[in-house]
This record gives structure tokens, C-alpha cells and sequence, in this order.
């Protein structure tokens, strides 16, 4: 009984570094030649397995692109929560925006992969969803931060609350980062939602 246990933890453990192996190869594909364009077989090829390998962790190709979306985005959520709650109940705004904007450029392969993603989902209302539902959490993962400084930190009237004020973040970034898939100038990306979130978070009265 005892070996038996023992296999299927070794065979556990090899299924999921086979998928996470395959996550990465994709990402890397689809980065380079597009989810529309990319096969099975190059995904296989890229991460050094068989379609057999493929299978046994993904029903098709969709499902694997739908894995790696969900992974990758809900690390964003994570890093982004983990930023804002850095300054305890006090939110120093400008500091915040500066860690913010570190998590949420990360690489323009990821935001290729994205936009990949989003385009499937303006023609598709179930990916749609998922895309939604991704965007809900890191819209809610701001917002319950900046309800905790409530009383701290004043928001601008204009963005009413804090949900309305995660809302203009989530804004901000995708108008920042669709400039920035076109000029590859991360740097000036990051300078620029920087101030841009400085300002709409508080009136654009601190420095950025």
C-alpha cells in the first residue's frame, strides 16, 4: 500500500511539471507567432513532448491558452495585492503607484499574449467571461485597498469611490500598455502611468 502511495506521488508530481512545462513552451509560442497561429505540434515541440503529453493535460489547444491566461493573470492579482498592502493602513499613494506599475507592465510578451486573449474573447462571449472575470478581480483587488485608506487618503470627488477609482487604474493601464505594444518603450510606459495614476488618484496634487 505504502509504494503504491509513493508512485502515484512521483506520477502527480511529473504530471505537473509536464504541465507547467507545457504552459511555459506556449507562452513562448504564442508570444512569437500568436494564439491563432500557433499549433499543438510546435507547443509540443517547443516544451520537448509528445502530443500524447499534450493531451493528457489539455482537450485542445483553447483549454491550454485559457490555463496559461488564468495563470498568468491571477499572479498579476496576487502581485498587485501584495503591493498596495505594503503601507499598512496608511496608503502612500505615489510609493503604491510605483510598485503598482512595476507588477502590472511586467514583460510586452505578456501583454501580446493578452491581447491575443482579448481579441478571441470580442468574438467568443464564454473566453468573454473569462476575460471579465480576470478583470473584475483585479479591479476588486485595487479597490478593497483604497477602501482601506478611506479616512487616510482622500480619492478625487470625481471618481465618486473606490471602486470607481479602480476602474480609472484598470483604464489606465490598458490605454498605457496598448501604446506600449506599438513603441516597445517600457521605460516611458512605466514613467507615464506612473504620473497618470498619480494624478487621477489624487487630484494631481503630489508629485510623480
Amino acid at each position: 500500500m505504502t509504494a503504491v502511495k509513493a508512485t502515484t506521488g512521483r506520477v502527480t508530481r511529473r504530471r505537473v511539471r509536464t504541465r507547467a512545462n507545457l504552459l511555459d513552451a506556449a507562452f513562448a509560442v504564442f508570444a512569437a507567432k500568436g494564439f491563432g497561429r500557433a499549433s499543438i505540434e510546435e507547443v509540443c515541440e517547443a516544451a520537448g513532448y509528445s502530443r500524447g503529453a499534450f493531451y493528457s493535460n489539455f482537450g485542445s489547444l483553447d483549454e491550454l491558452f485559457f490555463a496559461l491566461y488564468r495563470e498568468r493573470a491571477g499572479l498579476i492579482a496576487e502581485q498587485v495585492s501584495a503591493a498596495l498592502a505594503l503601507d499598512g493602513p496608511d496608503l502612500d499613494v505615489t510609493a503604491a503607484v510605483d510598485r503598482v506599475t512595476e507588477v502590472l507592465l511586467l514583460d510586452r510578451d505578456w501583454l501580446v499574449v493578452k491581447t491575443d486573449f482579448l481579441v478571441h474573447a470580442a468574438r467568443d462571449p464564454a473566453v468573454a467571461r473569462t476575460l471579465l472575470e480576470h478583470r473584475a478581480r483585479l479591479r476588486r483587488a485595487i479597490a478593497d485597498r483604497l477602501a482601506r485608506a478611506r479616512g487616510r487618503t482622500a480619492l478625487p470627488a470625481v471618481l465618486r469611490d473606490a471602486e470607481g477609482a479602480a476602474h480609472a487604474v484598470v483604464a489606465a493601464y490598458d490605454g498605457v500598455t496598448t501604446q506600449l505594444l506599438l513603441d516597445r518603450d517600457v521605460e516611458h510606459a512605466r514613467a507615464w502611468l506612473g504620473q497618470l495614476l498619480t494624478a487621477l488618484l489624487t487630484d494631481g496634487g503630489e508629485s510623480p
